[in-house]
């Protein structure tokens, strides 16, 4: 909030669908209006006043406050501060009614709620069943580091998801599209970026319709709502334990196949119909997927039930008609579906890019300059210099190229200037 306050925005975090109430509805002013609404947020939770805010908005050189002085240069200085009184009393209003985050166990109570959101939402599809990985993978991370902000790399987050870095970097790419995750800063060379989950926002759709809405003649003419089925239901906490298996890359079970374990976890004896609306998958895909657990002897089917087998989170399948040799194991389960080894490589191959990349930061620092100024103070020393004029390095011994001593006594590099250019 404090970096919000003087340099503004500068990652457009509050630019997306906010509209003020009572005012001039454009791009710019929405987006001051979502900015001076955050801050007011925050500062009605540390305890401001609201005529302490109104100053430091319309008097103070902060740049959060630019769009309220441009009211004030147009309109006068009533104006302004009645604009920015509007934002505080709804601001205030809003985290009157919410439960504040002032203990760890709050945290967990409301990364609880935010888990069971993630749980019972749709994720529909290849990149959906990316994205809920992503999201499971990140409140995880969370739950241990006991906040909302988190650190962790693209090579780190893909080996939670089990899949590649590319994937893991496009699902980032459409979390801060839909505004469920917010980039903070982009890490460092020896540490990862810094995160934040946000407020999920509701995906579901109740009553569906043909888009081009009623039409005259035939059965099909009319709104047609969309069928009865049961709502998305998974166990996250099942799924996190999975999904970076061998077993579960994209040419092996995947997404759906973890899914559909996942949503038996959560509640045992479901119907295909019902495990497209829990698993949120294609009626195809269930079929398929299904038919594959059941070879493995994952999944046991009772008429037109399906459960899991008694220790299927642990790999171990059961005989039946459908499996006469079930999997002993998850290795083994990737033995039969031929993805062993995905995850190994995939991990041998971040530890390779990341041992690269420090030997080429080694080699980097070696050839700065100020490396090789390090066993030098600022001052010359005359010891370090030879007759002829040449620096030698207090280290090494050797001459220190194109470095010299300056009038003032202190050292100097002579580079050369293109005179042309």
């Amino acid at each position: 909030m404090h970096k919000l306050l003087v340099h503004g925005d500068q990652e457009s975090a509050y630019s997306f669908n906010n509209r003020q109430r009572g005012g001039k509805n454009t791009a710019s002013s929405d987006h001051a209006w979502a900015v001076t609404r955050a801050l007011a947020a925050d500062a009605v939770r540390v305890g401001w006043n609201r005529a302490s805010f109104v100053q430091v908005l319309v008097d103070g050189p902060y740049k959060a406050g630019h769009h309220a002085r441009s009211i004030q240069h147009r309109r006068g200085y009533d104006r302004a501060a009645e604009w920015v009184r509007r934002a505080w009393d709804g601001a205030r209003e809003h985290v009157q009614a919410t439960d504040r985050v002032c203990t760890r166990q709050d945290f967990h109570a409301s990364l609880a709620a935010f888990r069971a959101r993630i749980e019972r939402t749709p994720w529909k599809g290849l990149a959906g069943k990316t994205d809920l990985r992503n999201l499971i993978a990140r409140m995880d991370i969370c739950a241990r580091s006991g906040g909302w902000d988190h650190t962790v790399s693209e090579r780190e987050l893909a080996e939670r998801m089990g899949c590649s870095r590319t994937t893991a970097r496009n699902s980032n790419q459409r979390l801060k599209d839909a505004r469920l995750l917010r980039q903070l800063d982009h890490g460092s060379a020896t540490e990862g970026a810094r995160w934040m989950l946000i407020s999920l926002v509701e995906t579901t759709s109740r009553a569906w319709t043909t888009p081009q809405g009623p039409k005259a003649g035939g059965v099909m003419s009319g709104p047609t709502a969309r069928p009865a089925s049961a709502e998305a239901d998974i166990d996250s906490r099942a799924a996190a334990a999975l999904m970076n298996l061998d077993a579960f890359v994209h040419y092996g079970l995947g997404g759906s196949g973890l899914a559909i374990i996942a949503a038996l976890a959560q509640m045992a004896r479901q119907t295909v119909r019902e495990l497209q609306g829990t698993a949120s998958i294609a009626r195809p895909t269930a079929y398929r997927q299904l038919r594959r657990l059941m070879a493995l002897g994952l999944v046991l089917r009772e008429g037109e039930v399906y459960n899991l087998s008694p220790e299927a989170l642990e790999g171990v399948g059961a005989p039946s008609a459908d499996s006469p040799v079930p999997v002993s194991s998850w290795r083994n389960a990737a033995e039969r579906l031929g993805t062993t080894g995905v995850g190994e490589r995939r991990a041998g191959r971040h530890q390779a890019e990341r041992t690269s990349w420090t030997e080429e930061r080694a080699r980097r620092k070696s050839r700065r300059p100020g490396g090789r100024l390090s066993a030098h103070p600022s001052v010359a020393v005359q010891s370090l210099v030879r007759a002829d004029g040449c620096v030698i390095d207090a280290t090494s011994g050797e001459v220190i190229e194109d470095l010299y001593v300056a009038r003032d006594g202190c050292w100097i590099w002579h580079e050369e200037v293109d005179l042309a250019s």
